[in-house]
Order: structure tokens, then sequence, then C-alpha cells
């Protein structure tokens, strides 16, 4: 199958089409000087290599050097109604900054675990959460002592986003109800709601936190978690 015929369309909607002539301004160099190894096969059987700075894949068709942009979904930047307003928004992305590198690793460790159970039989599964249902809890323990009210709010909304789970529902998934019931109090006590559910679409903290992923997504600020374009905020 003729690749630029199968991409043509996708270019026209999706992506933007750079030639060799414009690829010195944006650090590309032909398919060939990248190393081989790191190369991938699309489902069409062509090679490519993946730029993660520049988040584009580099093809080379018919001889030149074909760089296919990733889609970049645009947020606008929300309407502020103060100076208060824009500060706040502000001040919520110095947050994002300090939680996002603790948050990577916590939900790396969730989907560690729901993978390693995935075969297991309900034996299996007990023995397993038996020898690691610490693991997880603990690491909320010491993110939700040492951050602030606001990062650890943070923590919990990026965690209900990449999950579909709230805090609460993830600790008694892995460590009971009584535990998750517990955890709970304890987070209302540092202000923090472990059941609150992250909704961009009613509640104006989580409009703005939206708007600051996309924003440092998009200009490479911070990596999207696998998944992170996934999601769809609930009516």
């Amino acid at each position: 199958m003729n690749l630029n015929k199968v991409l043509l369309p996708f270019l026209v909607f999706f992506a933007v089409v750079i030639r060799a002539q414009t690829g010195d301004t944006l650090g590309i160099k032909p398919l060939s000087q990248y190393p081989q190894d790191q190369l991938k096969t699309d489902e069409y059987g062509q090679k490519y290599y993946y730029d993660e700075r520049q988040k584009a894949k580099i093809y080379e068709i018919n001889g030149e050097t074909v760089v296919v942009m990733d889609e970049l979904r645009l947020v606008n930047r929300p309407k502020f109604n103060n100076q208060l307003d824009k500060n706040f928004y502000l001040f919520l992305n110095k947050k994002l900054y300090r939680v996002y590198p603790l948050f990577l690793t916590a939900l790396q460790q969730y989907r560690d675990i729901q993978k390693d159970m995935q075969n297991m039989d309900s034996v299996a599964k007990r023995k397993y959460v038996k020898d690691r249902q610490n693991m997880l809890a603990d690491q909320y323990e010491k993110q939700l002592r040492d951050l602030t009210t606001t990062e650890g709010q943070v923590f919990a909304k990026l965690m209900n986003r990449a999950t579909g789970k709230n805090v609460f529902e993830i600790i008694k998934e892995l460590r009971g109800g009584w535990s998750a019931f517990w955890w709970n109090v304890k987070g209302k006590v540092a202000d923090i709601d472990l059941k609150e559910q992250y909704n961009p679409r009613k509640n104006r903290t989580d409009e703005f936190l939206e708007s600051l992923l996309y924003s440092n997504w998009n200009s490479g600020y911070l990596q999207p978690y696998p998944g992170a374009k996934d999601f769809r905020s609930p009516k």
C-alpha cells in the first residue's frame, strides 16, 4: 500500500507535514542519521523515528524527510474574572510542577500492580495484595504528609483523571474499606477530599488544571502520561 496515499487525509486533518528544507529550523535530521535500534514501524510497515522533544514522527518517503507532528489539543486559557483569579491560575501551575513527578511515580506503581494481578486467580491475588498492600498506600501517606494542602488536592485530582477512580477508591481496592475510610478522614483534616471527582466542566479549579496540563504538554514542559489525552470530562 502506498504510504503517501494513506497518510494524505490523515495529514490534512490531524498533522502538519514539514519537508527537509524547513527541517533544519526544528533540528530534524534525515532518518538514516537516527539510531537504527530506536526506529519504530507503523501499522503500514513504514519505519520512522519518534522525536519526543518535537512530538513528531520522522519518515523518509521517496527520498525526502517527512515530519508528521502529533495532533495538538489546544485548550484556551480560562477567562479570568479578576486579578485574583489569574494569580490563582499561576499559583496552581507552580503546584502542578511540584506534584507531577510524584504523581507519575504513584500512577506507574498502581498500573504495575493492576497488570501483575490481571491473570491471577483469587488465591494468588489475595497473597499478592497481602505482600504488597502497604506499598502504594505508604507512597500516598508520605506524599500527603509532605505536600501542602493545595498540592495534595492536585495530586488527588491527577490520580482521578488518570485512573477514573478517586484516591479513596484506589486505597479501598488495595487495602480494604476500613483503611480507605480512615484515609478519607485524614484527608479531610488537611482539607483534601479523597472522594472528589475531577470534572473540568463543573469545577473551576479543575478547569484551570486541565488548561495547565495541556499547555504544559503542548509546550514540552511536562510529558503526558500514557493515555493522558484519552480523558473525556464527565458532563
